[in-house]
């Protein structure tokens, strides 16, 4: 089994927050694939499925971002597994809008959700790492990272969340090059 975090702060007024697009991933992948009823547990909201031969259960922690190591260790302790069977999809400043990126491990580049995760469980999880883009100075980070997406940024976001849920069984295999690759093919522009 593995554990499929979309990290992300809850209620209505966060939901299109650029911080939450790991929330937005795990709706995503959770509709795509036919997963379960959404269940309150582990201090947030869980629903199971399977992509491909893999059984996973999808985890939106309820207990804002910094705190999200908490629920994550509740589900981790609760099934016996290590941090090798979870995968963290979250928000990346260092990364071009909308670009994917794999790794396991890595630092924590300033985000609080990975902060937790780490002083509960360790450095040594899969992280997909979802381009935000830098605003350009460090004083407009927070209101970038806490900002709603703009009109013009809907269409690529939709897309790439459909090219995401669409190649997740390459990510359950554990194929995360693979993953990457198509999914940058499917954003693409056709030339």
């Amino acid at each position: 089994m593995q554990i499929w975090t979309g990290l992300g702060n809850p209620g209505a007024q966060y939901a299109m927050h650029r911080h939450n697009v790991g929330f937005m991933a795990a709706d995503v992948i959770a509709d795509v694939h036919g997963f379960g009823p959404v269940q309150k547990k582990f201090s947030g909201w869980v629903q199971e499925g399977r992509i491909g031969g893999e059984k996973l259960l999808l985890l939106k922690p309820a207990t804002y971002m910094n705190e999200s190591g908490r629920a994550v260790g509740e589900a981790l302790r609760f099934y016996k597994l290590g941090p090798e069977a979870l995968t963290v999809f979250h928000d990346e400043l260092d990364l071009a809008p909308f670009k994917v990126k794999v790794r396991t491990g890595g630092g924590l580049a300033g985000h609080n959700g990975l902060r937790s995760i780490d002083q509960h469980l360790g450095p040594d999880f899969r992280r997909v790492r979802i381009g935000i883009g830098h605003p350009g100075h460090k004083d407009r980070v927070t209101g970038h990272v806490l900002g709603n997406y703009a009109k013009v940024e809907l269409d690529p976001l939709t897309d790439m969340l459909a090219a995401l849920a669409a190649e997740a069984e390459w990510l359950a295999k554990g194929e995360d090059a693979r993953f990457m690759s198509e999914v940058a093919l499917r954003l693409r522009d056709p030339a």
